[in-house]
């Protein structure tokens, strides 16, 4: 198996990603996000600056859409008619201005948002409609592309769509987030990144988030509702509060 992991990484971190990506996956479908951050964190202190992003969202994108899969029944597909224009054009822009944006800005942004979206009062029907959809995608594509951080955003998004049910839940944040991943190997790949040279770590980590996918569903089912609801809302909350101290460290 080594012999298809990257020259670029001892292959202990290679295989401590791999392992990595089970267990987050694990947890994003078991608790509905988080596995995502989780993820980013550890790439953050093992990968090369410039392969974390698109790496990280190529993971994700296997991960998600092996999630969405598995959980076909429970998706929107009205909310993902919405949402797919959105991220289109949100990838556009972002082609536009592959620079570094402030981050202290994004994070503290992202994470005002998503404290409003869990504790904050209830969404007006328009903003949760076909128009909210659309720019709730644009925004958090755009903003993926530099941060690589918004999975908790459109977690948040998703839950004010259909509170009170969990599988509805992590079905249609699975399928939003794998519409927003797909669009990074295509801007990454025209700016540059050689995925070729990661594609066999690619491969093991999303087959080893296809086994995690599969345990933290059998987790999922084993909850009620209500406790998923209230475990979601600290999860997300613990993430924004991650965000303001980067933002502030």
């Amino acid at each position: 198996m080594t012999f298809f992991l990257p020259e670029q990484l001892p292959q202990w971190i290679s295989l401590l990603l791999i392992v990595m990506a089970t267990l987050t996956s694990a947890v994003t479908a078991a608790l509905g996000v988080g596995g995502g951050v989780l993820l980013l964190a550890m790439m953050a202190l093992v990968v090369p600056p410039a392969a974390i992003i698109p790496l990280h969202g190529m993971v994700q994108l296997g991960s998600n859409a092996n999630r969405a899969l598995l959980t076909w029944r429970h998706i929107d597909w009205k909310l993902l008619a919405a949402f797919a224009p959105g991220v289109l054009l949100g990838a556009w822009l972002a082609s536009l201005f592959l620079v570094q944006l402030p981050m202290q800005f994004l994070q503290l942004t992202i994470a005002g948002f998503i404290l409003f979206l869990c504790w904050g009062p209830k969404v007006p029907p328009l903003a949760l409609g076909r128009l909210g959809s659309f720019l709730a995608a644009g925004a958090t594509t755009f903003l993926s592309m530099f941060v690589g951080a918004t999975g908790p955003l459109v977690a948040a998004f998703v839950k004010q769509q259909h509170q009170g049910d969990r599988f509805r839940t992590v079905a249609n944040f699975a399928a939003s987030m794998s519409l927003q991943h797909l669009p990074k190997a295509v801007i990454f790949g025209s700016a540059g990144f050689v995925f070729a040279d990661w594609l066999g770590l690619l491969v093991l980590m999303i087959v080893g988030g296809a086994l995690g996918t599969w345990l933290g569903l059998k987790l999922l089912a084993r909850q009620t509702n209500r406790n998923f609801s209230r475990f979601f809302n600290i999860l997300l909350t613990l993430l924004a509060l991650r965000l303001i101290w980067q933002a502030f460290s």
